[in-house]
Parts: structure tokens; sequence; C-alpha cells
């Protein structure tokens, strides 16, 4: 776990604001779900023999004796709240986002952590794939809102109750030809649920996984229609994508439409996804709601903001102006002209400990303050002072009184 820091918080608020213009362009509202559920909603939800369940929840018991778990992912406090809710009853279709802390008791990797913090979308109501598709354009928006370009859209289907039991009994008899070449927990995965061996990283696995046969070849019409579909409808907004039939989610409550935005940047490592996720039109359902057709997906915020500062852009809103004073009988005017401008909208600061003018200057450079003004006896006296631009030039004279204006007008044209 972290700690997020002035200097990297800019970063954070810049993604965080941007995420809210774009979301909202689109209809989705915020959502706001408690860090601690109840354990159970994990278990049915994630599934028993994942690895998020089975090694990585933080759970404990309260004084109740109740099993609450840190939640680990985002999808299913959402959808246990539109159902505790009655939100079906209150609107045909539903589009909900949300940014958290999210936990996980998993290996560390650069950008991973395990408090670390997720942007999420969740759509209910609608099983067309044009909801797929917007919720990929969403994200495709996003990052290039925020200047990220070097992110591949990878999708792919998992089929449906109808069609994944025929292309398991296939991988199943694939596995069990390599069963003794597996890691131990790919071994216990191939009786229990076979097609997490997919998503394991031993590279062994990932070998044999590599030569598995391919899910797209036996889905069933209605899910070959609905991936067609996906993929016109991405044509359609022009958005490339490649289809990638290893994309698997670590999650047991995905059908059809899967997708993980994979990003090419060394910083990252070999964890280089930033996010994913797909179509679960049997959760809401499973978890004792209505029979609700779903899909969304998570980003990883803590991977994101990492690929923001390696791309050199600058983020937070600079110092307007710094105030520096010149004697101590200065301070008052100094500190009461500084609560003036705050007010009025503009950026200043001052250093409350006073000191010399050139350790005041010298923090004003460091702040990256756009403009200083000194005020010591004489401005005092006269009511003027010199608006000094940091960056270079000569300084101008203004009125103390009218200093707001002024500066508004200097920082438009500088």
């Amino acid at each position: 776990m972290n700690d997020i820091l002035p200097g990297d918080v800019e970063v954070w608020q810049h993604v965080e604001r941007t995420t809210r213009d774009i979301f909202s362009r689109f209809g989705y509202g915020e959502v706001r779900t408690p860090i601690v559920e109840d354990t159970a909603l994990f278990v049915r939800s994630v599934g028993e023999e994942t690895d998020i369940v089975g090694k990585e929840m933080y759970t404990f018991n309260d004084k109740g004796n109740r099993s609450l778990s840190l939640r680990p992912e985002g999808t299913a406090p959402a959808a246990r709240a539109y159902i505790e809710h009655s939100v079906v009853s209150q609107e045909p279709l539903t589009r909900w986002f949300y940014m958290g802390p999210m936990f996980r008791y998993e290996r560390m990797k650069t950008g991973r952590y395990r408090q670390f913090h997720q942007i999420g979308a969740e759509a209910y109501g609608s099983k067309h794939p044009v909801q797929d598709v917007e919720m990929m354009d969403m994200v495709v928006q996003l990052l290039r809102q925020l200047g990220l370009s070097d992110v591949s859209l990878n999708i792919n289907s998992l089929g449906d109750d109808t069609c994944r039991p025929v292309y398991q009994a296939k991988l199943v008899e694939h596995l069990r030809g390599h069963a003794s070449e597996l890691c131990d927990d790919c071994q216990k995965r191939l009786e229990r649920n076979p097609l997490r061996v997919l998503d394991c990283k031993n590279e062994r696995c990932q070998q044999i996984a590599s030569a598995a046969p391919d899910i797209l070849q036996s889905l069933c019409e209605p899910c070959r229609a609905h991936f067609d579909e996906v993929k016109r409808k991405l044509d359609a907004v022009e958005i490339k994508y490649v289809v990638n039939p290893r994309i698997m989610r670590g999650l047991d409550y995905y059908t059809r439409t899967t997708f993980e935005f994979i990003a090419a940047h060394p910083v990252l490592g070999t964890a280089s996804t930033v996010g994913g996720g797909g179509r679960y039109d049997k959760l809401v359902k499973s978890l004792g709601g209505p029979d609700v057709p779903a899909v969304g997906f998570g980003l990883g915020l803590d991977r994101l903001c990492l690929l923001l500062k390696e791309s050199g852009q600058h983020f937070g809103r600079p110092t307007d102006l710094f105030i520096a004073v010149a004697d101590e009988g200065s301070a008052d005017v100094a500190f009461t002209l500084a609560s003036r401008l705050r007010r009025e909208g503009l950026r200043v600061e001052f250093d409350t400990r006073g000191g010399s003018l050139k350790s005041q200057m010298k923090l004003a450079d460091k702040l990256g303050a756009i403009f200083a003004l000194v005020i010591g006896e004489a401005e005092r006296q006269s009511g003027m002072a010199q608006l000094k631009p940091m960056a270079g030039g000569e300084p101008a004279p203004v009125r103390l009184a009218e200093l707001a204006e002024t500066l508004r007008t200097r920082l438009v044209s500088s």
C-alpha cells in the first residue's frame, strides 16, 4: 500500500476530473459503495475457485462474528447495490461509474499494490452488442483525452451456458494430456474450473495454454452473431482492436464479450494490462436479483497515473502570485491581501514563516509562481507595488486595490 503525495496527487486529480467529464458525456452517474462487504457476496460473484477469493481477499470477522471482506473489485458491490435499492423498478437502463480503493493480497509488480485504485463502470438492462461497444468506446475516449495512445484493445468471447461447456470439454482433454506439467494450482483448477488455467502466470502453464483449442471455434450461433456485431460496431466507430482468444479475465461471472486494454510501455514491465471487462448477463440474477443483462469494466488508476507521469505532461494549476514581505511590519498587509485575492479565485501563496527576501523569492521560484510581488513600508504607504513576471521581463507597477483585476488581465496575456 502506498501514499500519494502532492506532486503526484495532481496527476490523480487530472485523471479523476477527465473521467467524470468523459463518463458524464455518455450518461453515466457516479455510485459509491462501502469498502467492506459481506464475504459471501464475492464468493458467489467472483467465484470460490478464483485466486481473488481463494488467496487474495482481506477477510475478517467483525464483532458480531460476521465474515466481512475488503472489496477486491467493484462489480459485485455495484450489483449488490443495484439489487438492494430495486433500481430495476425505477429505470429500464442503468449506467453507473465509480472510483475508489480495492484490496487484494497479491504479488507486487510495477503499478500494482495491495491497496489499488480502480475506475469502473457498469450498465444494466441492455443485452445488445452496442452496449458492449459503448463501454469500450468510453474507455478509448478517456485514454485519448489523457493522451495515452500506446494502448491496444484486445477482445474475445467466452460464449454462454450453451457453448461454453462444449469448449470446456475440449480444453480439459487438451490439459489432461499435460496434467503432470501444470503447476500445483492449475492441477486443482483442471478439476474444478479449467478455464482458470488459461489465466495462470506460470510460464509452462502459459505454454500449454497457448496450444489449447480456440474458444472462438466453439461458439454457438447466437454467441457468434453477438461477437460479430461487436466487431462490426467497433469498426463503425473506427476503434482498432485485436481479436485475442486467450483473453479470459480472472473472474467467473463473465459471459460472451470480454476485453482488455494493454499498454505497450516499458514502465509497466510485464504488468501491461491497464484494464478490462466484459458482459455478465447472469450475475445480477445469481445474486438474488432480477434477470437483468449487464456489462462493465475496471481500469487500474495506479497504472494510468504511472503512464501519465512517464508521458512528460504537466498537471496541476500553477501559483498565480507569490507575495513576499520585505519587513516584519508588512506581514499583516500581505496576509490580508492574500486572503482577499484568494476570495477572488486567484491562487496566491506567501511564506507564513517570514524570513529573508532572498529565501522568500527562492520559494516563489520553487512553487512555480507566475508572478511575484514584494510588500514593504513604501508599498504600504503608497498603495502601489511592482508586479514581477517570474519567467523574466520587466516588473510593472500595480495598485494594490486593483491587483485582482490587473493580475487576471496579465495571466490571460502571459
